[in-house]
């Protein structure tokens, strides 16, 4: 790339001007926990004794996207989904036309609009569903976790953080 100069430069990802790359972890192993929540409280022990926090970095290891199916997914769910959004959006049709409309109007027009609305996404709702033809009949929840959570350390203060972190397993807080 040349600027206006007439000099060439190159820009990087990362640099100065766009936004960091990403770094491997770095340190040392000082625990492994099975939950994410086991190994904040090893960061919050450590901290409650005074350590170097900012030395230390949880790592996630042997990453899994699990889905939990949450319920059953029919076409009177879907079409009650369509009218509550529906709804909403007629709602603000209607506030909006209510605005810049005839003074007198502004009641009965948001009511048709809701009632407009709702009808319209119901409707849509149902034909969603009839497309898909039995594909995906469930509701689910996604989330990327862990079979394993490291905690890092700097190798200056590792030791420590072993020693405070085999400290708290063991019940003990000298």
């Amino acid at each position: 790339m040349t600027s206006p100069l007439g000099t060439s430069q190159m820009r990087f990802r990362g640099s100065a001007g766009g936004p960091p790359l990403p770094t491997p972890p770095t340190g040392f192993a000082v625990a492994a926990y099975p939950t994410y929540t086991q190994a904040q409280a090893a960061i919050e022990h450590l901290a409650k004794n005074d350590f170097s926090i900012e030395d230390v970095t949880i790592v996630g290891t042997d990453l899994q996207m699990v889905e939990r199916v949450t319920g059953r997914l029919t076409a009177g769910k879907l079409a009650g989904a369509g009218a509550a959004s529906g709804a909403w959006f007629g709602l603000f049709v209607g506030l909006l036309m209510s605005l810049y409309g005839r003074s007198g109007a502004g009641l009965p027009l948001i009511v048709v609009s809701i009632a407009i609305g709702a009808v319209f996404g119901a409707v849509m709702g149902f034909l969603g569903y009839s497309v898909a033809k039995g594909k995906r009949d469930f509701t689910s929840s996604s989330q990327v976790v862990a079979r394993r959570y490291d905690v890092l350390c700097q190798p200056k203060t590792a030791e420590q953080a072993r020693n405070l972190l085999a400290r708290m397993e063991l019940g003990t807080n000298s």
